[in-house]
């Protein structure tokens, strides 16, 4: 069970990673102006629009894509979203910023 939610989470996380936002989340990553958080989701590092704009756009299609493989996986969001996490995070290119156990951003 755990390992065909960590595939359709993988499966999810190239999707999400490969469309048309790609480029800017790769730019957003490699300026430090967003970082990958525990909860499956991305924050804003340094505030501005664009990265602002980014945060709500790639949060919102993180969101569609967890409330999807819960459903099919009898999982609450929360669940989904924390592996997500867990793999992205794993996966994130160096110099990338995520969010450490104790809360702080780390880079990697």
């Amino acid at each position: 069970m755990k390992r065909m939610l960590v595939t359709a989470l993988f499966t999810a996380v190239v999707f999400l990673a490969g469309t048309a936002f790609a480029m800017d989340l790769a730019q957003g990553r490699a300026s430090g102006a967003v970082g990958e958080k525990l909860d499956g989701y991305i924050a804003a590092i340094t505030p501005s629009a664009d990265a602002n704009a980014l945060v709500a756009d790639v949060n919102a299609r993180r969101k569609v894509e967890y409330e999807k493989i819960s459903k099919e996986n009898g999982q609450p969001v929360s669940v989904v979203a924390k592996v997500a996490s867990e793999s992205i995070i794993k996966n994130l290119p160096a110099g990338s910023l995520y969010q450490g156990a104790d809360g702080s951003w780390k880079k990697k």
